[in-house]
């Protein structure tokens, strides 16, 4: 299993990639991670939610494979993981192509259709 996979084999990486930017927590967790590593206390801080259900929010985004962390004494600090991104960001660009071909697609038949009709 590579460190892009969730737990459940039979599901692609992307999934748990997708599932577990669904939640806006753990998008602003990500958000704030672009600036620099952080510790937990210090990503926690912003939130209203007790640090044992924040640790949750950061255990998903690991699981995932979207931040790693480090554990130096007593401090754990995580770091964003900027592979599986560049994995989301490839599946929504081929998406993004496959609409846009679609829909240019569509467009034609319309035209077609308003040529014949005049």
């Amino acid at each position: 299993m590579t460190s892009l996979q969730t737990t459940t084999p039979s599901r692609p990486p992307i999934d748990g990639i997708f599932r577990a930017l669904s939640d806006p927590t753990r998008r602003r967790v990500v958000e704030r991670l672009n600036r620099s590593p952080a510790s937990v206390s210090e990503l926690a801080q912003p939130f209203d939610m007790a640090l044992p259900s924040f640790i949750e929010h950061l255990k998903i985004l690991e699981g995932c494979g979207l931040v790693r962390s480090q554990k130096t004494g007593r401090v754990r600090t995580y770091q964003l993981a900027p592979e599986p991104l560049k994995l989301a960001e490839n599946w929504l660009a081929e998406q993004r192509t496959l609409w846009e071909r679609r829909l240019d697609q569509f467009e034609a038949y319309v035209m077609t259709l308003q040529e014949t009709e005049k």
